[in-house]
This record gives C-alpha cells, sequence and structure tokens, in this order.
C-alpha cells in the first residue's frame, strides 16, 4: 500500500441478506485529513463508515467482499483482532452516548478495558483527552459527577474524549453535530480542525455546508455506489459530474 496513504479500501461490496448495499467501494484516506461522506439518506454512507472498524460484523447474515488496509494491515484477515482495531479506529456516533457513570469513568474506560491499572497515568489520560475534546475547562470540577448532567453538546464532546483516550490512529464521525444546536455543532466542528492535525478523521454528514467547511476531501454516494471522489473544494465548486452537481445544489437527495 502507498505509504501516503492511512486507510485504502479497494473493491468493496456489502451485503444484508441478499440485499448489496455497497457496490465496488475503492477509496484512500490520507493521514491528516478529514474526509467527508455525504449522500442522500440510504445511500450507503454509515453502512461504509461501519466497514472500517468491522462494526457491521455485529450484523446477522451481513457479509463483505474486497479489501480494506489500515496500513498494511487488511482489516478483514481472519488473524486480526477486533477489539485491538477498535482500538485504532476509534468511533464516535450520530446521538451523544455517554455511559451512565461519571465524567472521569467514562473517558478512562477504554483505557481500563485494556487493562491499564496505573492511576496517574489513567488520570493524565483523561484530562488530555478532555482537552483534546476541548471540554476540560467545562468540567475539570464536576470530573466525578455523572455523565448525563452535560449538555447534548457536552456529551458529544464527551464521547469523541472517550474514543481519544485510548489514542486511534483513525476517528469515524457518523453525523456527529446533527442531534445538535448550532452553537455546540460549531464547536464540533472546530474540535474536527484541531483534530486533524492527530488524527486521519473520517466524517459522514448529511449537512453540505458541515461538509465543506470541515473537510479536505468529500466523497460523494449514491444508491451504494461512490459516483465521485476529489478536493472538497473542487467537489463544490467545480465537480466533474451533473450528479454530484444536482446533489449538491439540493436539486435532489
Amino acid at each position: 500500500m502507498d505509504k501516503a496513504l492511512k486507510m485504502t479500501i479497494r473493491d468493496l461490496n456489502f451485503y444484508y441478506g441478499d440485499s448489496r448495499a455497497l457496490h465496488d467501494i475503492s477509496l484512500d484516506f490520507c493521514p491528516y485529513e478529514v474526509t467527508a461522506l455525504i449522500g442522500p439518506s440510504g445511500c450507503g454512507k454509515s453502512t461504509l463508515l461501519r466497514c472500517l472498524n468491522r462494526m457491521n460484523d455485529l450484523i446477522p447474515h451481513s457479509r463483505v467482499e474486497g479489501q480494506i488496509f489500515l496500513d498494511d494491515q487488511d482489516i478483514y484477515d481472519p488473524n486480526v483482532d477486533v477489539v485491538a482495531l477498535r482500538r485504532d479506529i476509534g468511533m464516535v456516533f450520530q446521538k451523544p452516548n455517554p455511559f451512565p457513570k461519571s465524567i472521569f469513568e467514562n473517558v478512562a474506560y477504554g483505557l481500563r478495558v485494556n487493562g491499564m491499572k496505573n492511576k496517574a497515568f489513567v488520570a493524565e489520560r483523561v484530562e488530555k483527552s478532555l482537552q483534546e475534546a476541548a471540554l476540560w475547562e467545562e468540567v475539570k470540577d464536576r470530573l466525578y459527577e455523572s455523565a448525563l448532567g452535560l449538555s447534548g453538546g457536552q456529551q458529544q464532546r464527551l464521547c469523541i474524549a472517550r474514543a481519544m483516550a485510548v489514542e486511534p490512529e483513525v476517528l469515524l464521525m457518523d453525523e456527529p453535530a446533527s442531534a445538535l444546536d448550532p452553537i455546540a455543532t460549531q464547536k464540533i466542528e472546530e474540535l474536527i480542525h484541531k483534530l486533524k492535525k492527530t488524527y486521519t478523521i473520517i466524517i459522514v454528514t448529511h449537512n453540505m455546508q458541515q461538509a465543506a467547511r470541515v473537510s479536505d476531501v468529500t466523497a460523494f454516494f449514491y444508491l451504494g455506489k461512490l459516483i465521485e471522489v476529489d478536493k472538497t473544494e473542487t467537489i463544490f465548486t467545480r465537480p466533474s459530474l451533473k450528479q454530484t452537481s444536482d446533489y449538491i445544489t439540493g436539486r435532489f437527495g
């Protein structure tokens, strides 16, 4: 695999039972870039995202054809440790999903699951992750209060901190701001800009403006097929295909 790439998808097909949800997808992700996956509902964006950390393994009667590489490792190789893979490829979901634990224990969770017993190290990672998630100043005096007492936007930043605590290489975000108000959304977008210095980020979004604001590369999907991928500025100002242009300008979708 090209050393300049962080993840590579080659000839990916995905099936829910007999229904084919993704058709021959090939796509590259460069390190320290944000790639936005856009397209109408049901076009396969979230399905593709969940293939990237094998979350779809949990769906009965689903199957994958093709290859996905993280660096040089085929993530669907039978010898791959899926738990370790999900540590390397973190995920943030559409709705904030903090555990019914304290703010501190939410962020420490992944470290504890991975057997980290050193209290000083855990505390240091929790603080660093909350700082990276632009949440530390807001919660440093209430770390042992329930995470469920945070606002929706704070909960989502907490979930981002939780994903980052185990130091993943790639961060997947499935519409991370769709359940949030405009101010909280802006904070998440500012956070994405900061995080790409450290992580490779792949984000699914329905929001065209958000894709234009946060991403370096945009991939447009329709009916389970990758229609066009290019630098975000190119996709939004001079796409190659009329279908892409029609979607971006709101003629369908």
